[in-house]
């Protein structure tokens, strides 16, 4: 069978998906609309409060349908948390749908307003009439640790929700003692906000007569939510629940969980007996989605004078926010384990600490872990180089593991199937001049800048959702449709799965199909995150695919009388190869038994696939004004094997400028005293934009994955994971060049840049 050229695998076949969207006939949640009733939150003013709460005035208000408070939903299961400790168990505290006598951050939900209208909604909120009674409360998390500091949670002592050592606490501190060379970084990642252009929103439509629900929702998974919200929420049947999720306006992993919010318009619903719809405004989403980051961390290496890597040592603190998120714990300590990086690094330990503070719950945000990993790494293996006068190349080159090695286990348990770190990192300083960085910063130079030039290589685990689920099927009109339990937030999957049909069927993309998101149709799924579609959907397609094929040829072979052996599929019919006999996909269909007319195959893959790449950066220095410019911005990437050069490209443009928008201006900022999020509106809470940015060259070196059967690797967050540090590397590259500055933190904003070069020439003016 000959793989079609234009639309099958490699191939940069444009998004199938697009036409309907730019042309404003995209179907979110909110162009969803039944007749409703429309629901609001009422949200804690602070951070920490004990109070009261009178709703009898607000619900004699003009179309008020119901309010509800903490009283009745006191029979509904909390939100859980799905992570723990087999080594460490840890006992969580509760996370209520309404909040009962106490709230622990601002923007906690306190009650829920249904009326006929929004603004009936809005006035019967501001008729609730609640007496706060102020607590103390705590930000950040040195201030959480602190001796004395408020208590979020009277059972976790010291604000700490699990203290745990990772590798072998005692083999680095021997090799420390004796080691001639120690450097060391003290870190902030940052907290962000993930601000996708959708809010969220969830319309829940009861049938009384079969006492069902149909929860539309825009989300990453279906089913993962109707099994929480029915089995640790509302406590009924799966069965009685439907689960739909239209089109989907970005997700980064903050969409994954459940909220708060559709479990009340869940239990609103059959209250009522009415279709009940809630819909986030942008401050909603400021103060009640999962926000991502807020690491503090300091690692040391320990060094051989010629600049081998001998031992790592990482103390890691968390935030977690007043409550734990549905996978909240599992980020720090599933990204400690990625922090040795792509180098040989044997003797390692990490102390892993989870805080609680009064502020929002943190979760998982593109890369969840390795991000913050790799940022990490990255910075202390620079300050390395600095410390023993190498250059960042060939410390690095010196310490990467060798492809003989592979496959390589890490001190942490990962086993890296390939990779030629070196020839990527190799390939990206080519391609960014890297040897005629020294004209160019002379250059900026006399014109008063500072150039710096920085590289990140970094790796990340990806594919580790578990088991994914294709069924292939052929329709009466001899299209391909596909249902799978991944779901697209705008990565293109229409697009991708129909060229893994194309690559055995020859089907151009627009006769393959795809269902996905709803729970009546789809029998299964685990959703979308960890960027595990292609790697484990993606295999599960063609798997299917493949299976199917060989059921048209059985069936073909009957038709046209011949051996199944001697047919081949293009096209979308099967034919005799060599000649002009064939019978299409769609006579097959008119003839055939349906249960021949489809294949199921199932894939996981439990021990992930490692992406891998270097991302190298320059940039320029105002010292005027502390501005930054990103002048240079080159990607060398290894994903295995590429589905769509046009997809890879997208989601790695994208990734990156979420990295970039770290790096130089993103940062949730709670008040110390009082905990408000002083960064709670776009007037406050910056985003980059495009000029913020440079062009980006991106290409790839790669080296098929060995544990995959498609040989990909992964990629929907690999460009948020280089990003940061090597921002930040160029950054600090240029301040030491220039000024003998060794650190600064995200986000190196312009003022924080000025005020450090104000300080060094403060310090030099003495």
């Amino acid at each position: 069978m000959m793989a079609p050229i234009k639309f099958g695998v490699g191939q940069s076949v444009l998004r199938k998906e697009d036409d309907a969207l730019i042309r404003g006939r995209g179907r979110y949640t909110d162009d969803h609309a039944p007749v409703t009733l429309h629901a609001l939150v009422l949200r804690s003013p602070h951070a920490h409060a004990s109070f009261t709460i009178d709703v009898s005035k607000a619900r004699t208000l003009p179309g008020v349908a119901a309010i509800l408070t903490a009283e009745d939903t006191k029979d509904l299961g909390g939100l859980p948390c799905l992570f723990n400790l087999e080594d460490h168990p840890f006992t969580g505290p509760d996370y209520p749908i309404l909040a009962a006598r106490e709230v622990r951050h601002v923007g906690d939900a306190v009650a829920f307003v249904v009326a006929e209208t929004v603004a009936q909604a809005r006035d019967a909120i501001e008729a609730i009439e609640v007496d706060w009674k102020p607590l103390p409360s705590v930000n950040g998390l040195v201030n959480a640790v602190a001796k004395g500091a408020p208590q979020v949670w009277a059972k976790h002592a010291g604000n700490v929700l699990f203290d745990v050592p990772i590798g072998d606490k005692k083999a680095v501190d021997a090799v420390f003692a004796k080691a001639p060379v120690v450097a060391e970084v003290k870190i902030v990642n940052p907290r962000v906000i993930i601000n996708y252009m959708e809010t969220r929103a969830a319309i829940c439509e009861y049938d009384a007569k079969r006492d069902y629900m149909t929860l539309t929702i825009g989300s990453q998974g279906s089913h993962r939510l109707r099994d929480i919200l029915c089995d640790n929420v509302l406590k009924m049947s799966k069965d009685k629940m439907r689960v739909i999720c239209p089109d989907v306006g970005g997700g980064f992993g903050t969409r994954l969980f459940p909220y708060r919010e559709y479990a009340l318009v869940a239990f609103a619903a059959k209250k009522l007996g009415k279709n009940v719809k809630w819909a986030a405004d942008r401050t909603d989403h400021f103060l009640g989605d999962a926000q991502g980051r807020d690491n503090v961390t300091h690692a040391r290496m320990a060094l051989s004078e010629d600049g081998k890597f001998l031992a790592m040592d990482v103390d890691l603190m968390a935030d977690m926010g007043a409550y734990l998120s549905t996978f909240g714990p599992y980020i720090p300590h599933g990204g400690a384990g990625m922090l040795p990086g792509l180098y040989d690094i044997q003797t390692f330990h990490c102390r892993v600490r989870t805080v609680f503070t009064n502020s929002v719950p943190v979760d998982a945000y593109r890369g969840a872990g390795r991000p913050e990993a790799a940022y990490v790494v990255e910075r202390l293996v620079d300050q390395c180089a600095r410390k023993l006068g190498m250059t960042p190349d060939a410390i690095r080159r010196k310490n990467f593991i060798p492809p003989k090695a592979m496959p390589y286990k890490t001190a942490t348990g990962k086993v890296y199937d390939s990779g030629d770190f070196t020839a990527h990192m190799k390939r990206a300083m080519d391609v960014a001049g890297w040897k005629e960085f020294p004209k160019r910063a002379k250059a900026a130079k006399k014109e008063g800048l500072v150039r710096g030039i920085g590289m990140a290589t970094y790796v990340e685990v990806c594919g580790t959702m578990g088991d994914e689920t294709a069924n292939v099927a052929v329709g009466a009109d001899g299209d391909i449709t596909i249902l799978i339990g991944t779901q697209s937030t705008g990565q293109g999957h229409h697009t991708a799965y129909a060229q893994i049909v194309a690559e055995q069927f020859g089907v151009a993309p627009e006769r393959v199909h795809i269902i996905q998101g709803d729970t009546a149709k789809v029998a299964t799924g685990l959703g979308t995150g960890g960027s595990a579609s292609i790697p484990t959907g993606g295999v599960s397609v063609q798997r299917a695919t493949r299976q199917l094929g060989i059921n048209l040829k059985e069936l073909a072979a009957d038709v046209l009388e011949t051996s199944a052996a001697d047919l081949e599929i293009d096209g979308g019919v099967v034919k005799i190869a060599g000649t002009d006999r064939s019978v299409s996909f769609a006579d097959l269909a008119k003839k055939a038994d349906p249960s021949k007319l489809n294949a199921s195959e199932t894939f996981s893959s439990a021990d992930g696939t490692f992406p891998n790449g270097t991302h190298l950066v320059e940039v320029e220095i105002d010292p005027a004004t502390g501005k930054i410019a990103i002048v240079n911005y080159v990607i060398v990437d290894d994903f295995g094997v590429t589905l769509n050069p046009l997809l890879l490209a997208g989601q790695v443009h994208g990734g990156t400028m979420q990295g970039i928008g770290q790096a130089l201006m993103e940062q949730a900022i709670y008040d110390p005293e009082d905990g408000q999020l002083v960064t709670g509106t776009f007037m406050d809470y910056a985003l980059p934009r495009a000029a913020d940015g440079a062009p980006i060259s991106f290409e790839t070196h790669n080296i098929p994955c060995v544990t995959n059967p498609l040989g990909v690797k992964g990629a929907g967050e690999a460009g948020a994971i280089g990003s940061c540090p090597a921002v930040m590397n160029a950054i600090v590259d240029g301040l030491y060049r220039e000024y003998k500055i060794e650190h600064i933190d995200m986000p190196a904003t312009p003022e924080r840049v000025w005020m450090a070069i104000r300080e060094h020439e403060r310090l030099h003016t003495l």
